[in-house]
């Protein structure tokens, strides 16, 4: 037995020491020397080869989604490659669909500058800025959760946004991290405050990011953003409106409802915010003033752990239990969900039973 966990230990090293070599490799031996990315036929860059395209791109002030901070996670920094990308590799199969490989789309975190680019990205993404910001405040909301209000130092002009839309927070390296790291995280705040804007934090379990914001964060330091990104956001229309959210997923509902109070949009809006237990629910007295402002609103919380010594008496459950009993058979409304995958999934799967077109369902899955 002790021999056999001594080879297994031996072969656990060799394999370490293997990739750290070829780490190594990369990062100081390997040698690509210079490369071009034409994008969209018409801007040519010279680059130094070797990095994934996602931050080569970065480094030119071009910045592509990514929620996931570029570990090929996510799937948001897909574009297209034309030529130069190589073969599709399996980190990317699962996250691309078979048309999607016969159009050429990639993940820009997974393919290595090694050689010439072209490359297609959508126009917009070359409105997406950098901004230095500082920490005005951080407040506690729940046991997991915190709101960070951060003040835009520059560029002066600050933020336009859509409301629902996302930014990407970069924190420095630490302790956990061997580099700097950068996450999504959904704007909370009005879409008239260009200054200084609300972001919404959990606590992800090993989160080296989350834990960075939620443990060592200290008002008054500064940081780099990036943004604003993102096709989640409101669109107008004549139909009812459906929100609902589930944790930290309620921060780009928060700026959605804002929205609607500030234009005075007359359309009947529901909201379902989701959680486990009543600490852990949060923005309830400015969601309840929003509500009563708004022309037609309903709020309703529903939590899912409860016991006697609870005390709870609202709705208990979870969001697709509202659903189910609130949402009529071919609802002409439209629908705004955002929480954790799996409650995403729950809901569009019920939503699809109940007749609501996938044309009028819009949502954001936060892991």
């Amino acid at each position: 037995m002790t021999e056999l966990i001594t080879s297994v230990l031996i072969i656990s090293g060799i394999g370490a020491l293997l990739a750290l070599l070829i780490e190594i490799a990369n990062r100081f031996i390997a040698d690509y020397g210079e490369s071009h990315i034409l994008i969209n036929q018409a801007k040519d860059l010279v680059v130094e080869g070797g990095n994934p395209l996602l931050f080569t791109l970065m480094d030119e002030g071009i910045f592509l989604p990514s929620a996931c901070g570029g570990k090929g996670t996510c799937a948001y920094c897909k574009i297209k490659v034309q030529e130069g990308g190589g073969p599709v590799l399996p980190t990317e199969t699962p996250y691309l669909t078979e048309g999607e490989i016969r159009e050429n789309v990639r993940l820009s975190c997974q393919i290595k500058v090694r050689n010439d680019l072209k490359i297609e990205i959508p126009e917009e993404l070359f409105l997406i800025r950098e901004y230095q910001v500082r920490v005005d405040r951080i407040i506690d909301q729940t046991p997991t959760i915190k709101s960070i209000i951060l003040q835009i130092q520059s560029p002066e002009a600050g933020i336009t946004f859509k409301p629902g839309q996302y930014i990407q927070l970069q924190v420095p390296k630490y302790k956990l991290s061997k580099e700097p790291e950068f996450r999504a995280f959904s704007i909370a705040s009005p879409k008239r405050e260009s200054q200084r804007i609300e972001l919404i934090v959990a606590r992800v379990e090993s989160g080296v990011v989350s834990t960075y914001i939620l443990d060592f964060l200290k008002e008054g330091d500064k940081l780099t953003m990036r943004g604003p990104f993102g096709d989640f956001y409101y669109r107008h229309s004549e139909r009812e409106l459906l929100l609902i959210a589930t944790g930290s997923g309620l921060a780009p509902l928060l700026s959605i409802l804002d929205y609607l109070e500030t234009e005075k949009i007359r359309r009947k809006t529901t909201l379902f915010f989701g959680s486990r237990k009543p600490e852990d629910l949060y923005h309830l007295k400015e969601i309840t003033e929003m509500a009563g402002n708004l022309f037609n609103c309903k709020f309703t919380p529903i939590l899912s752990r409860t016991t006697a010594e609870t005390k709870w008496t609202g709705e208990k459950g979870r969001v697709t239990d509202l659903i189910e009993k609130n949402v009529p058979q071919n609802a002409d409304t439209d629908v705004y969900i955002c929480g954790n995958p799996d409650m995403v999934e729950s809901c569009l799967e019920l939503l699809k039973t109940k007749g609501i077109p996938e044309s009028q369902i819009y949502f954001d899955k936060f892991s």
